[in-house]
């Protein structure tokens, strides 16, 4: 008697997740999928709210094959993930955390876009649950795309559709020595390694649930473990992508999503010994991965606080940061004709600041919110020729790396 390959292998590492798992469980119980075309592997970390019990209770009543492992606590999501990885035979797998829940249909849809497509990563749209969830890449659902030519860098959780074979293939596992930011570092790799990724906007197939108990491992971690994972995604990012426009496009993800933060308002209330310490730890990533590039895409009091983070500019940064917190508009210059403008943050022009014109310079995106800003007709037409390109992106079936990654 021969055993059929399921189609899909359901991770779930679960810690202290009673009462959510009982959702996420039913989710996938009621998935329109044949239930002898997946699997359910899942590992209780050391649970002692009774996690473990209802995933065995699960177990013997559920009408797919479903694997329990009950271990030690790891300490983190990753050790986990890595087990039920390794005991997983589908063709594909998708990563389910515990307190969370599928959408209708979102394993048939995923797995059948895989399979059409050929591709060896699958998103599927994410809605928030008391709590926010990615939104610039659901714009369009997209057969074909990769990480330079869409927003899909933008959402590094591990709530995705793998082909196995591509993880075999390379090795990959989720970094155990992280205890913030590793879904980050898998997912930014497997995009980097895949033979193209899909996109499905127009069908939630993932529930983000934020938990009343506050014990959403995202909340936690100190400054010291988020600065630990933004130099392991750079340093891959690097690996992966030579120095140059591409580079820098990925780079924008790291250095806004997870850098930025430890200098946005709650830098106001650390103390100076953590503020020193934050400026110590980034200066190593300033120094090997900021550059002109990077700084160009992002808004003007983005670029200014980075900056300042880059320059070590203690004396000027808290300056910008209570500007920032305020929530205040800053003033619009505009200047050789409307065809120039400058956004009037803090030391703008102030000599003794030294801080260079070109980091309030405000890029056509941010400047066309402006009344008499004039687009110069070179940025029109770049924006038109994006525009065509992402048109055309599905009917030409974008490899990794096209073009349209200069966007």
């Amino acid at each position: 008697m021969t055993v059929t390959q399921p189609d899909v292998s359901v991770v779930i590492g679960a810690y202290e997740a009673m009462p959510y798992l009982v959702e996420c469980l039913a989710s996938v119980e009621a998935q329109t999928i044949d239930p002898t075309r997946i699997e359910v592997i899942a590992v209780d970390d050391g649970s002692t709210d009774g996690t473990g019990e209802y995933l065995e209770e699960f177990a013997a009543r559920a009408p797919m094959p479903v694997t329990v492992v009950r271990q030690e606590n790891s300490g983190g999501p990753s050790g986990p993930r890595n087990v039920g990885l390794d005991k997983a035979a589908g063709r594909y797998v998708f990563f389910l955390d515990a307190d969370d829940r599928l959408g209708p249909e979102a394993l048939e849809r995923m797995v059948a876009m895989a399979d059409r497509a050929g591709t060896d990563v699958v998103l599927g749209r994410v809605e928030g649950v008391n709590r926010s969830a990615p939104k610039s890449m659901w714009g369009r659902t997209l057969e074909r795309t990769d990480v330079f030519s869409s927003n899909i860098k933008f959402t590094l959780s591990a709530q995705k559709l793998f082909r196995r074979e591509l993880l075999t293939r390379h090795g990959m596992r989720f970094d155990e020595s992280l205890f913030t930011g590793e879904d980050a570092l898998f997912t930014m790799e497997a995009y980097l390694r895949a033979n193209g990724v899909s996109v499905i906007a127009d069908h939630t197939c993932y529930y983000l649930v934020g938990r009343d108990d506050g014990k959403h491992v995202t909340k936690s971690g100190s400054h010291t473990l988020r600065f630990d994972s933004a130099r392991a995604l750079m340093e891959l990012i690097a690996e992966h992508v030579p120095a140059g426009d591409r580079r820098d496009l990925l780079m924008v993800r790291p250095f806004v999503v997870t850098l930025l933060p430890q200098f946005g308002p709650r830098y106001l209330k650390d103390d100076e010994e953590v503020r020193r310490h934050k400026l110590e730890l980034a200066r190593p990533l300033t120094d090997a991965y900021w550059s002109e590039g990077v700084a160009r895409r992002l808004k003007v009091h983005e670029r200014l606080r980075l900056h300042l983070v880059a320059e070590q500019r203690a004396d000027l940064l808290e300056d910008v940061v209570e500007f920032v917190r305020a929530k205040k508009q800053a003033p619009a210059l505009l200047e050789k004709g409307g065809r120039r403008l400058y956004l009037v943050y803090p030391h703008f022009r102030d000599r003794s600041a030294g801080v260079p014109d070109s980091v309030y310079l405000a890029g056509p995106r941010e400047a066309r919110a402006f009344p008499g800003y004039r687009e110069t007709p070179v940025d029109s037409f770049l924006r038109r020729a994006v525009r065509r390109a992402r048109r055309a992106l599905p009917s030409r079936a974008g490899a990794p790396g096209g073009r349209a990654a200069a966007a």
